[in-house]
């Protein structure tokens, strides 16, 4: 068991320099080691990890002796092959951001690794750790009496502006639903305790990007969407995204709904992008509504400000470290998010992608990804 956990982080964009904050929060925790290519972004990491030693390669970086594990916070169409080095050459403890991969054609190699890499991995889904929401996973059983219907919004701003634009086209990002929504999908199936079945998917790109060039292409990803999931169970769940909705109250809503019951978690949106004349942001919240007593009940659950404040996903990206340091000491012997769970995101993003493309539902069968090709 290590003393003191010393990260090594590939990828220090927006998301990198959110993990960089938190880590910095967690006790006996540092980051040793940064490799992050883009001259700006590597700038500011070093302004929130002085200490930190840049390398100049992923294989680099892997040369720094006092290295407890590894967080790949790389942009989406690297992941693949920087977890293949990290495998080759220094299979430390890994938890790698969402999504897992990209393409198809990423499975098989994700496959091979699965079956070599000799330590712990933790996809990284945060939105499984934001406070209203584990609450509501916490209590969705007993105050539904068994979910039928699941819900899950997100009304929020447009793509944020990423190193080299990576995040405007589908073949570098996977598309809106594999990028944005494979943490939906995996709060899905955690809710649901169950596979899906069948996807069937509406979306467009309406409002957003429609006006910007890069070396002459326009950006091809969805700005809104509904998806409909049904489940081996009987129930169903449905994600309604909509990316030009910035002006709401609160960014997500999830709501499961079962024969006794529903219940339902508010999380507000980044704390920076509030408007100040609006006063406080908004605090998160938990309602139950029994059927019998009729009655909502609403809680406030807020999250301690120096969490809060050290990034935009409502204290999740911290209480996540938490738990991946937990088992890089040893104190916990399994990743809570694994390799499985972030493949079956990425499918079922991919599944939606493919049906807003063709009009037409996929199903899921043994293997999965026998219905997901793109």
């Amino acid at each position: 068991m290590p003393a003191k956990v010393r990260y090594g982080v590939i990828g220090c964009g927006m998301m990198g320099q959110e993990h960089l904050r938190n880590i910095a929060l967690l006790p006996d925790t540092e980051v040793a080691a940064i490799f992050e290519p883009d001259a700006a972004m590597a700038a500011a990491a070093a302004d929130i990890m002085p200490g930190a030693t840049f390398a100049a390669s992923v294989s680099e970086l892997l040369d720094v002796g006092a290295l407890d594990c590894i967080l790949i916070a790389s942009p989406n169409h690297c992941h693949i092959p920087q977890m293949e080095e990290i495998r080759r050459k220094r299979p430390l403890p890994l938890l790698v951001e969402k999504p897992l991969f990209t393409d198809p054609r990423d499975l098989a190699e994700l496959d091979a690794f699965k079956a070599a890499y000799p330590a712990p991995v933790w996809v990284a889904m945060e939105y499984r750790y934001m406070p209203p929401i584990a609450a509501l996973i916490e209590q969705a059983e007993r105050v539904t009496g068994g979910i039928k219907m699941l819900t899950i919004r997100e009304h929020r701003f447009p793509f944020l502006d990423k190193v080299g634009a990576w995040n405007r086209f589908n073949r570098y990002s996977g598309g809106t639903f594999v990028e944005k929504c494979c943490h939906f999908f995996d709060l899905m199936r955690l809710i649901m305790k169950c596979e899906p079945v069948r996807i069937m998917a509406s979306a467009g790109q309406d409002a957003n990007h429609k006006d910007e060039m890069y070396d002459g292409e326009q950006p091809d990803i969805l700005d809104n969407g509904y998806v409909i999931v049904d489940f081996e169970n009987g129930a169903r769940a449905m994600l309604e995204l909509c990316m030009f909705a910035e002006g709401s109250r609160y960014q997500e809503e999830v709501i499961a709904v079962g024969p006794e019951g529903k219940i339902e978690a508010f999380v507000p949106g980044p704390g920076r992008f509030w408007p100040a004349d609006l006063g406080d942001p908004p605090v998160p919240q938990l309602v139950v509504s029994p059927r019998n007593p009729k009655g909502p009940r609403q809680i406030d659950i807020p999250v301690d400000p120096a969490i809060l404040d050290a990034g935009d996903h409502n204290g999740s990206t911290f209480y996540q470290h938490a738990g991946f340091v937990a088992v890089v000491r040893g104190e916990k012997t399994d990743p809570e998010v694994t390799l499985e769970d972030g493949r079956r995101a990425v499918e079922m993003g991919l599944a939606a992608q493919r049906s807003a493309r063709t009009g037409q539902s996929v199903s899921f069968t043994s293997p999965a990804v026998s219905s997901v090709a793109c």
